[in-house]
């Protein structure tokens, strides 16, 4: 049977986010171990989005919004806005550092932000590549609209489409956007599968479900979703993990001592300086 997670809401100082994954009910669902919910918000001029240069490791970082907008910068020079319908996929690897604010435009401005961040934990072969940033536009993601259903795929393969974001391993990552009635038939093409509402009311196979919760879907089961309300979802899956991860902060491995190693190289100013952003940092946690 499905299973409910209800995500927990951290307030980060004018918006909200909600993390589903991890939780007690699933670590993971296909390769992701990471499943955040930023907004919906709305910044009054001068506001924005302050994500602090901090580390990570043994992971892609998945960017993708409905709204809004945000600066990555990272410690290989990489600088990039990402608007609505755009893919940043950060491949941290053996160590990056990066940052992600609110461009000064629309810090000026004022702004929506509205949109999903998910983890993928990289297969222990590929743990320790080198680190990587690729930003996708809109345009370039496969995209179909019928009967009242649009869907983008953001990575991996889904509904017929591939992504041209490079993954490694086998992974379905939809955005899903569905107008008032509409429904959904959510393939079982892929071994592990989640829904996330962000946004309107729904039903699956005919039984109401609340937003800002994500669905741990049944294995090799069809679904059907549909929208009593205008609504926003994400797909996300795929192959499970190929064994199990430590997750500490931002550092995710399947070796203890390989956090362990990662904690000292970010207490010691091993992960290098973010051009245009290298005055002030998150530190470590308390351990």
């Amino acid at each position: 049977m499905t299973i409910l997670i209800p995500p927990r809401v951290h307030d980060l100082g004018g918006f909200q986010v909600r993390r589903a994954v991890p939780s007690l009910q699933a670590r993971s669902v296909g390769p992701f171990v990471f499943v955040d919910h930023m907004g919906p918000a709305h910044f009054e001029s001068g506001h924005g989005v302050d994500v602090r240069p901090h580390p990570h490791i043994g992971l892609a970082t998945v960017t993708f919004l409905w709204s809004g907008g945000m600066r990555h910068r990272d410690t290989l020079g990489s600088e990039q806005d990402i608007l609505p319908g755009d893919v940043n996929w950060m491949t941290a690897g053996r160590g990056i550092a990066h940052s992600e604010r609110t461009p000064p435009n629309l810090r000026d401005a004022g702004s929506p932000l509205h949109g999903m961040q998910t983890w993928v934990a990289l297969p222990q072969a590929d743990q320790e590549v080198e680190p990587s940033f690729h930003h996708h536009a809109a345009a370039s993601l496969p995209q179909r609209d019928h009967a009242g259903a649009s869907l983008r795929v953001i990575a991996g393969r889904a509904f017929g489409m591939e992504s041209p974001v490079k993954v490694f391993a086998d992974t379905w990552n939809v955005a899903v956007d569905l107008a008032f009635d509409a429904e959904l038939v959510i393939p079982a093409d892929a071994v592990e599968r989640a829904l996330y509402v962000l946004e309107g009311e729904a039903q699956l196979d005919g039984s109401d479900i609340p937003d800002k919760h994500l669905l741990v879907l049944d294995r090799g089961v069809r679904h059907v979703l549909r929208a009593k309300t205008p609504l926003k979802a994400m797909l996300l899956g795929g192959e499970p993990l190929d064994g199990p991860r430590h997750m500490w902060w931002n550092f995710v491995s399947s070796s203890k001592e390989r956090i362990e190693q990662a904690k000292h190289d970010w207490d010691e100013g091993r992960f290098g300086l973010i051009p245009g952003d290298d005055v002030e940092r998150i530190p470590l946690p308390e351990r």
